[in-house]
């Protein structure tokens, strides 16, 4: 007999909404964090440094995420994020109250990040306990789609908000909406794991993590592509907000209105990829969405009318919905339920190490050589990375018909 929808799950919807509302209000801290430093500083390599810090501080707090979310209950730690990103993020307002400082935005930023990074993989395997693993893609479908409903309407809010309130009660919006998310989570059940993993020091946890990436090729290969992608893309949105505001003379209220538009690609990204992994598979799926996001960086450089760079966004933002859900479904899938805290933190940290590295260097180069330079070299370095993958592993057959609990 066939499982009856997610949407009428009330557990996992409750789960749903509440992802929704966090989301939203992340979204108005991704537009509002660049633009109080450009607005202090008027410089996109100093939007490119905090951008580094704040990746950073996922990369310290993903060696010891997994082994955490392994360890203790995944709902505590979730709703522990939450209260301590709420009360971060309230540190940005309330020191504007006095004078703006520049120092805030490098303490509370990386240190929300760094909780973001745990809640992130509680997050990720809270969702095969909540729908079991032959609903996963169909449950990241809807949460990638919501989210991307809620990275429409955040961008809009903060363009509408930019206009009447600084960016930095901007974020102080998003801290109540992290002490909502708190508060809900308390009411959502998530099944108890079958087996406790045995206790081990978070570096311990963190190299079991990587063990099991490494001895499946596919995942190898999608941890270390991503790498390059990282690297290439990680301050895409410090260069789209100064492309626009600075080359193309926007204010905050366009700036909101583009990244909403960009963020429809997503919507339709999360409600097309189960259809479309069904239909092409992993491989084509996640090598063709990096080759079309390729060629839409590379053109957005070149793009000087604004609607123009919100469609290439929404297409960028499509193609990473599509690899990005996939990735995470076939992870998921493949992994034991007792191992997935410790493989998400590894996965994590090594394909994101590189950002922070990339983040300075890429905002420094296109301080120097220009926005519309940088982003070509950007966009044909990701078709690079999408004919190095089809070349790899990810292109073989079968991907999607893992056995339980086991490497492919």
């Amino acid at each position: 007999m066939p499982s009856p929808p997610l949407r009428r799950d009330r557990n996992f919807v409750l789960f749903w909404i509440l992802q929704a509302v966090s989301v939203a209000g992340d979204s108005l801290t991704t537009l509002a964090v660049p633009v109080l430093v450009l607005v202090l500083t008027d410089s996109v390599f100093q939007m490119g440094l905090v951008t580094a810090a704040i990746g950073a501080a996922w990369l310290v707090s993903g060696v010891l995420a997994g082994t955490i979310v392994d360890r203790f209950d995944r709902r505590t730690v979730m709703i522990a994020c939450d209260v301590a990103r709420a009360a971060l993020y309230a540190l940005v307002p309330l020191v504007w109250l006095v004078e703006p400082h520049l120092w805030v935005l490098y303490v509370a930023m990386p240190l929300g990040a760094a909780a973001g990074m745990l809640y992130q993989v509680a997050y990720i395997t809270a969702v095969p306990a909540l729908v079991g693993k032959d609903r996963i893609t169909e449950a990241n479908g809807l949460l990638s789609a919501t989210f991307a409903v809620a990275g429409i309407t955040g961008p809009a809010i903060a363009g509408a908000l930019f206009a009447v309130l600084d960016p930095a009660w901007v974020i102080g919006i998003d801290a109540i909406t992290f002490g909502l998310s708190a508060v809900a989570m308390s009411f959502v059940r998530i099944r108890a794991r079958e087996t406790v993993p045995e206790r081990e020091s978070p570096i311990r946890g963190f190299l079991t993590g990587a063990r099991f990436l490494w001895q499946n090729p596919v995942l190898r290969t999608v941890t270390l592509l991503l790498c390059g992608v990282l690297f290439l893309t990680y301050a895409m949105d410090d260069l789209l907000i100064y492309r626009l505001k600075n080359d193309l003379h926007q204010g905050g209220g366009a700036i909101g209105v583009v990244f909403a538009i960009g963020a429809a690609g997503a919507v339709v990204a999360g409600l097309v990829v189960p259809a479309l992994r069904r239909r092409l598979g992993f491989g084509a799926c996640w090598i063709g969405a990096y080759a079309l996001s390729g060629l839409a960086l590379a053109l957005a450089g070149s793009a000087t009318v604004v609607p123009l760079v919100a469609g290439l966004l929404a297409v960028i933002l499509f193609c990473q919905g599509v690899a990005g859900t996939c990735s995470m479904s076939l992870r998921q899938e493949i992994t034991p339920d007792h191992l997935l805290g410790r493989v998400t933190s590894a996965f994590w940290t090594i394909h994101y190490l590189p950002g922070p590295i990339g983040a300075p260097l890429v905002t420094f180069a296109a301080a120097r050589a220009g926005v519309p330079t940088v982003l070509l070299v950007l966009g044909l370095g990701l078709g690079a990375i999408a004919l190095v993958a089809a070349f790899s592993p990810l292109r073989a057959r079968g991907l999607d018909r893992p056995a339980h609990g086991e490497a492919l």
